[in-house]
């Protein structure tokens, strides 16, 4: 789950990581408002969206005064803002925050980020603050220096302040980075986050070490540890189907392509969309129907598929280990009678009763495709999308 950058500073200050004074507005008075309050000259304008990239999209402006913060709020409220992480369709501004101008000597990035290869937290950090961390990953790998967290003792004093003397930073302000750093990773491992990141670290002319910026990413699979979060959920931020998936556990994300896939298991999800793009179409979307395909599940699975109005075909493709084909194979039955399904389908099945499964789907009567083997399916539904 994310979140706002308003939302994250207001918890990492529960850490005692220092941030920036703001004050959210949701209308251009509020922003007058909290400018006036504020009392400090300039004023940071910034739209709340949950992207990367928002001062290049026009959605971070600085005001001398709190008339021109209440114009800017104006312009920017009710905005499409797109940036490279919105997609050219952008995002609307619903939200600001008005935070103090601080007087910047230098950027630098923090981030906190699960090591899949090594099941471990990694914390990064670089003097390319400011900068979209993947763009300095790509051209100047060099400038991102890496301490990898054992669990077990967590982030040690040491690790902060090779990270601390990596950036540059001046000896007198090793300690007060360390602090920092550390305050993080409690922020992190505490609230069971996936994703930290500080861009830019801040140094202030008079030499505060402040969060100017904050995202935070939540793991779902923790959620039930923290059900005071769901409260800091913004549906408005979130693709539609994607909400409707999440009310049947399903886990969905859309895609841009128009073969809408259906498949149980994460792992057979990726390499299904995989062998899609091999055989030349396009994924309209990753779907993990999980272990218990019920008629129920397999129902709410294709209505959400079928509610994207670019897919032009449907791939199926099933491996009966826990669940039994021949189960999944009346449940797509069952919810293909009910949905009154127009568009091609193709079904892969294998695993437990298969045969019986793939009866089921011939007998039917329905516009379903029966597919022997992963590339024979990949293959047709291509076909049958045109």
């Amino acid at each position: 789950m994310k979140i706002h950058e308003y939302q994250a500073k207001e918890l990492l200050k529960k850490f005692n990581v220092p941030v920036p004074r703001g004050i959210v507005a949701h209308s251009a008075e509020e922003a007058f408002q909290a400018a006036k309050e504020l009392a400090v000259e300039p004023v940071v304008v910034k739209a709340q969206i949950h992207a990367g990239g928002r001062g290049k999209g026009g959605g971070v402006k600085l005001a001398k005064t709190a008339e021109e913060a209440r114009d800017l709020a104006q312009k920017i409220l009710g905005m499409k803002l797109v940036t490279h992480q919105t997609g050219p369709e952008g995002r609307e501004v619903r939200v600001l925050l008005i935070e103090e101008g601080l007087p910047i000597d230098k950027e630098f990035y923090l981030g906190i980020v699960l090591d899949r290869a090594s099941g471990r937290p990694v914390f990064m950090a670089s003097a390319a603050g400011g900068m979209d961390i993947e763009e300095v990953a790509a051209r100047t790998p060099e400038q991102i220096f890496k301490e990898t967290i054992d669990p077990a003792v967590g982030f040690r004093s040491f690790q902060a302040r090779k990270l601390a003397f990596a950036l540059g930073l001046p000896n007198e302000l090793i300690s007060q980075a360390v602090k920092f750093m550390q305050a993080l990773y409690s922020a992190y491992e505490s609230m069971d986050a996936s994703l930290l990141e500080i861009n830019p670290f801040l140094l202030t002319k008079d030499n505060r070490l402040i969060a100017l910026d904050a995202k935070l990413n939540f793991d779902d699979n923790a959620m039930f540890r923290h059900p005071d979060f769901k409260e800091l959920r913004d549906l408005n931020e979130e693709e539609p189907l994607e909400i409707e998936a999440s009310k049947f556990d399903l886990n969905y994300i859309k895609l841009d392509g128009n073969i809408a896939c259906m498949v149980n298991g994460a792992g057979l999800a990726m390499a299904t969309m995989d062998i899609i793009k091999l055989a030349g179409g396009e994924p309209a979307n990753f779907l993990d129907v999980g272990g218990g395909a019920s008629q129920e599940r397999v129902e709410a699975a294709f209505r959400i598929l079928l509610a994207d109005p670019a897919v032009r075909a449907v791939l199926i493709n099933i491996f009966g280990g826990i669940v039994r084909c021949d189960m999944v194979a009346r449940g797509v039955v069952g919810a293909a009678n009910n949905l009154g399904i127009k568009v091609p389908v193709v079904v892969r099945l294998e695993g437990t009763n298969v045969e019986e499964g793939q009866r089921v789907i011939r007998e039917s009567g329905l516009n379903f495709t029966v597919a022997n083997g992963m590339k024979d399916a990949a293959e047709k539904v291509v076909a049958l999308a045109g």
